[in-house]
């Protein structure tokens, strides 16, 4: 169940991220909300999930998705570059944050 808790925190983290960038440095009401529940959020399911997730292992993926999941987000939605430089090395995150969730104990 942690990992899922996991998971879900850095979905949260993508939200945080992309609602602070929707919210025109905190000028926009409903993406300020947005992005203050987006990291409440993220921010208590990667407690919980570090109970039992060695805390080195949980942090690197929590900020794996997150920032794997800004990145791809920002491509698809914010006309950022889609550089094949770029595409390289985040899927090397991605495929380090696979790695971390196969060779973890728990």
């Amino acid at each position: 169940m942690e990992w899922l808790y996991l998971f879900i925190a850095g979905i949260g983290e993508v939200g945080f991220v992309i609602f602070m960038k929707l919210s025109n440095n905190f000028k926009k009401l409903t993406y300020s909300i947005l992005c203050i529940a987006s990291g409440c959020i993220s921010f208590f399911l990667l407690s919980i999930a570090l109970k039992v997730i060695p805390v080195g292992t949980g942090y690197t993926i929590w900020t794996g998705i997150g920032a794997a999941g800004s990145v791809l987000i920002g491509m698809m939605f914010f006309n950022e570059s889609r550089d094949w430089k770029r595409l390289f090395f985040i899927t090397l995150v991605i495929g380090s944050v696979i790695g971390l969730k196969i060779i973890s104990p728990h």
